[in-house]
């Protein structure tokens, strides 16, 4: 089958990014009996050395130059102006800002040219690219690497949205912007059983198949012995807001607490691009924030625990599939466990769940205290991702839904 996929992300090194981890690792699966194009758009911080090894994965690759946002900061007339194109066209400034004719006038001569028989949307953001017509004559394909309406929403009845009144005025428009466009595809693909539902709740009758991300084993070996100690881990993309708000309510409000049971606990914050309300906790005692590191595996493997209290956002948390692989014990929210089966009836304790202040510390008290609940975690942790979230079978669902 000859397949197009759009990619605004520029998906190598995998490492950068979930985003880029799931586009890499279904477009290598897929390459392998398929023929594959991609088009992306490159930042200026993607070198010659990673087009080259892209290149090497795919039948074509077309790459355009990625607009770069203004390091102006906006004023109230520009930001009003960009609301009210919001409300005239329906597209989310985020995805008007990232759109490139000249990539829209490649993929329309691709398309009409009749060099693809399916195209796929990797990340909703390129939806735009997508003509509604195409999908009468070739299978189309959307990749929702998570619902932006259910987000803002959350973001709303959490009271952790950045810009309450903003969200407020969009929520609306974004809802409406998800039921559009998802009448463009005749396949529709969602990460967790939780994402399904939150678009079924758009669009009843549409066909949406969950596949969740998978790990890359090599790069996440299960660690070869427990290090003990005290030693918390976060690790994330440091300038992604439910990063941001994630840690910061992990260090203000939680650590504290276990630093009064526990003097010597420390509290790692592993990620590239840490924004200055991140470098500023290092101020707190036993907080370090390394910025990009040469290994995450080797900040895992030092770990004692992994903490993931994500308060937003939806989709499956590549930062808890890959603590799991790495065999380290994991203390999460409910949307740092998104998708996973990880406690309740009949399933083995895979992860200890926590969201409120005084269930974190108390988790991650019992961890540390207690050495065979800690191996009990790391062995099931590690089988559950083993058995159920590989690249391999997350192709081979991806194959199904684009052949069928």
């Amino acid at each position: 089958m000859k397949i197009l996929m759009l990619s605004s992300t520029f998906p190598y090194p995998p490492s950068r990014g979930g985003t880029q981890v799931r586009t890499f690792n279904l477009l290598k699966y897929l390459a392998r009996r398929h023929e594959v194009a991609l088009v992306t758009q490159r930042s200026p911080d993607v070198t010659d050395e990673e087009v080259e090894a892209l290149r090497c994965c795919v039948h074509r690759l077309a790459i355009f130059s990625r607009p770069e946002p203004s390091k102006k900061g906006m004023n109230f007339l520009g930001k009003a102006k960009r609301f009210g194109n919001f409300l005239l066209d329906g597209t989310p400034p985020n995805v008007r800002h990232s759109y490139s004719p000249a990539m829209q006038d490649w993929v329309d001569n691709y398309v009409e040219e009749g060099n693809c028989e399916a195209i796929t949307s990797e990340h909703s953001v390129n939806e735009i690219y997508v003509r509604p017509e195409w999908r009468q004559k070739l299978k189309t394909v959307v990749n929702i690497h998570s619902s932006v309406y259910a987000t803002c929403r959350q973001q709303l009845q959490s009271g952790t949205s950045s810009s309450p009144l903003r969200d407020r005025l969009q929520l609306r428009l974004l809802r409406q912007y998800e039921q559009r466009y998802c009448t463009k595809f005749s396949g529709i693909v969602a990460t967790t059983e939780e994402d399904r539902r939150q678009f079924l709740e758009l669009n009843g009758s549409a066909e949406i198949v969950v596949i969740p991300n998978g790990v890359n084993f090599d790069r996440f070996p299960r660690r070869p012995k427990d290090p003990g100690g005290h030693k918390i881990l976060f690790i994330g993309a440091m300038d992604n807001l439910p990063n941001i708000d994630a840690v910061r309510f992990f260090s203000e409000e939680v650590f504290p607490l276990l630093k009064l049971r526990y003097a010597d606990a420390t509290f790692t914050i592993a990620g590239a691009r840490p924004v200055p309300e991140i470098l500023e906790l290092q101020n707190i005692p036993g907080i370090t924030v390394t910025g990009t590191v040469p290994s995450l595996t080797d900040y895992l493997h030092q770990a004692t625990v992994c903490a993931i209290p994500m308060r937003t956002g939806y989709g499956i948390k590549n930062k808890t599939l890959e603590a799991m692989a790495a065999g380290v014990p994991v203390v999460a929210s409910d949307r740092g466990l998104e998708g996973l089966a990880v406690d309740g009836p009949d399933v083995p304790l895979r992860a200890e769940r926590a969201n409120r202040i005084e269930e974190y510390v108390e988790a991650i008290s019992r961890l540390f205290n207690d050495s065979h609940l800690r191996t009990e975690l790391s062995q099931q942790g590690r089988s559950l991702i083993e058995t159920e979230y590989t690249w391999e079978t997350a192709g081979k669902r991806y194959e199904r839904v684009l052949c069928e």
